[in-house]
């Protein structure tokens, strides 16, 4: 065999090594990228189902092996996605709390007047109820069981709640110097009552009587009336 032959079936098998290579690593990467999305799938799955049980039961009440059979899993399958508990309670609280506070942010950005305060209030009370509704387990295992957590699963989320009351306050405040709200009010008290009144519609809201939209237009007139000036 010449040198340039042998050069040739080296180069050749060289060129197949790397294609075979190429191939494998890319059904390797679809098999991850597959595995990746079961996983996420099943996380998701965990996640709605201790919400379920959360909000139902309580967070003391609600055992591993409760998600587990609520989710469709073996009880020890959980643990290849959370370590404990109260990791699974820190995603809920997480999730309910930061899509309320997303939509409500996106929902006053979308406003067309920067000084229009009312429709930016407004818009503020639909975008919450919406998502109180949409992600209605999230949330209100949030709103029911914040109070009744250890301190230690508390503090993890005092900062989220904070920045999301200190965005309805800058927006009342605001409003209140613009002159549309009355000048009496105290802006921490009004907007504790406006979060509680709205928060409180997910033990009485029947959606067979009337629509979300409905809630949202009756929740901002019983609102307006007492705290708008004109």
């Amino acid at each position: 065999m010449s040198k340039a032959h042998e050069l040739e079936l080296k180069e050749n098998a060289s060129r197949a090594f790397e294609t075979v290579i190429t191939k494998v690593q890319g059904d390797v990467m679809q098999d991850d990228k597959n595995t990746v999305r079961k996983s996420e799938r099943t996380r998701q799955t965990i996640l709605n189902a201790a919400a379920k049980l959360f909000k139902e039961r309580g967070y003391t009440a609600t055992t591993l092996r409760d998600v587990a059979k609520e989710a469709g899993l073996k009880a020890g399958s959980i643990y290849y996605h959370f370590a404990s508990k109260d990791e699974i309670m820190d995603e809920v609280l997480d999730s309910g709390l930061r899509a309320v506070s997303e939509a409500v942010k996106a929902a006053i950005s979308a406003c067309d007047n920067d000084d229009d305060y009312l429709a930016m209030i407004e818009a503020s009370v639909h975008a919450h109820l919406k998502v109180l509704f949409t992600q209605g387990d999230f949330v209100s295992a949030n709103i029911r069981l914040y109070n009744q957590l250890p301190m230690a699963i508390q503090e993890r989320h005092h900062t989220l709640r904070r920045e999301y009351g200190n965005m309805w306050d800058t927006l009342l405040l605001n409003a209140q110097n613009a002159g549309f709200l009355h000048e009496d009010l105290e802006i921490v008290p009004t907007r504790q009552f406006i979060l509680g009144s709205l928060n409180w519609t997910v033990e009485w809201y029947d959606d067979s009587k009337y629509s979300l939209e409905a809630l949202a237009i009756r929740c901002v007139n019983l609102i307006g009336r007492g705290i708008y000036s004109k």
